[in-house]
């Protein structure tokens, strides 16, 4: 009988990375944290979670993947316990710019892989594991890799078929895909299934690396063909997309119709507000920590910004070393950016990880807005929430 695990019990597992969260440079974009990293750097983390076997669950957000998560609570749950988000829509990058937050590359899952197998290892040649992909797909991609001069081996593969995600997590698929010994995992199941497949059974696959490469696997089996690299840089990989496979045009016209409300919703107005504070000259945020009972307090006076966060990192490592539960008090802070926020949600994944909690207590209305323009309101307490007719948002129209 297999034992299912809780949310922060899932959360625990999921934070056993090489990686200390608070050290990663995250910024939350319409509320999925991102990382500003780039591929160099991606690749030395994989490898370094392989050498060290150690569970690494990387993510690579799109559009799509932003649409997803703000109808479902259990798949955005999935990125905020990954150990690496990298930004793999162009879109993405086309915000991060014009928010002025220095992410500035796309990291695709598929240029990771493209990456990976030209990536020489410290120790030895990696080895992958397929599990998903259409009919004959992982099979025909595991062939073809294999004949390939690279870095990276394929040492098996499964194709479920078109079953639940709890049918194709049975004891016999996790003891095949485990016996493989392989250094990678890489899930081909369609976004939403692929994550919380991969996080439904994180602690009981024993390959360290494991994410959702989306159609890699069909570029790799040449069953697709890839947008060629203008498209790409274009930001136009969907229109080549809907092209190779022309029942994906209800996906993309959904996720486009959701990013441009969103952008009319969220992204101008904060671009708007950007401009406006930096008119101002910032208050520099001071933090104090104290322990009045069975909570942790940190208190925070000025604007919590990206430049405040090595010096906020302090306190609020001191408060989740020593309880399980915190309070950040925001009754005397001003502003606070997409940085501090990115911040803020990796200090909840790191008390997650310790089945431990994170609230909020004295959010002006400012800063109500602030945390609905970004998308994480949701870290908020329910009656805390901004209501789409209040204040700066009814400017704006509905914004969800």
């Amino acid at each position: 009988m297999i034992r299912q695990l809780p949310l922060y019990d899932h959360v625990r597992i999921l934070s056993q990375s090489p990686r200390d969260d608070l050290d990663r440079e995250v910024y939350a974009i319409l509320g999925i944290p991102i990382d500003a990293i780039g591929m160099d750097e991606v690749l030395n983390a994989l490898d370094s979670a392989a050498r060290l076997r150690r569970p690494y669950f990387l993510s690579t957000p799109n559009v799509n993947f932003i649409a997803t998560s703000r109808k479902s609570p259990e798949f955005r749950e999935t990125l905020l316990s990954s150990d690496l988000c990298t930004a793999d829509g162009a879109p993405i990058i086309w915000i991060a710019r014009l928010l002025k937050l220095p992410i500035r590359f796309r990291v695709s899952g598929s240029d990771i892989f493209e990456a990976i197998k030209k990536f020489k290892p410290k120790t030895r040649p990696l080895k992958v594991f397929f599990f998903g992909g259409g009919e004959d797909i992982a099979a025909q991609a595991a062939i073809r890799l294999n004949l390939e001069s690279t870095r990276l081996k394929c040492v098996g593969h499964i194709n479920p078929g078109f079953i639940s995600v709890e049918a194709m997590s049975c004891e016999a698929t996790i003891l095949q895909i485990n016996a493989s010994q392989a250094d990678l995992l890489l899930v081909s199941l369609g976004a939403k299934k692929g994550q919380e497949w991969l996080y439904r059974n994180h602690m009981r696959i024993s390959i360290p690396v494991r994410s959702h490469f989306g159609a890699t696997l069909n570029f790799q089996a040449c069953a697709v063909r890839r947008a060629p690299v203008l498209f790409r840089r274009l930001g136009l990989e969907w229109l080549w997309r809907i092209k190779e496979e022309p029942h994906l045009w209800r996906r993309y016209l959904y996720d486009g119709l959701m990013l441009l409300r969103l952008f009319l919703t969220k992204v101008i107005p904060l671009a708007l507000l950007q401009t406006i504070r930096t008119r101002v000259a910032p208050f520099d945020l001071q933090t104090s920590f104290m322990i009045p009972d069975t909570s942790a307090v940190v208190h925070l006076s000025g604007d919590a910004t990206a430049e405040s966060v090595a010096r906020a990192k302090v306190h609020f490592r001191e408060a989740i070393s020593k309880s399980r539960h915190l309070i950040v008090d925001l009754r005397d802070t001003q502003q606070i950016d997409a940085r501090f926020l990115g911040f803020l949600l990796m200090v909840r994944k790191s008390l997650a990880a310790r089945n431990g909690t994170i609230s909020f207590t004295g959010v002006s209305a400012q800063l109500k807005q602030i945390f609905t323009l970004h998308g994480v309101d949701y870290i908020l307490p329910k009656d805390d929430r901004l209501k789409p007719n209040d204040g700066f948002m009814a400017r704006f129209g509905k914004y969800e």
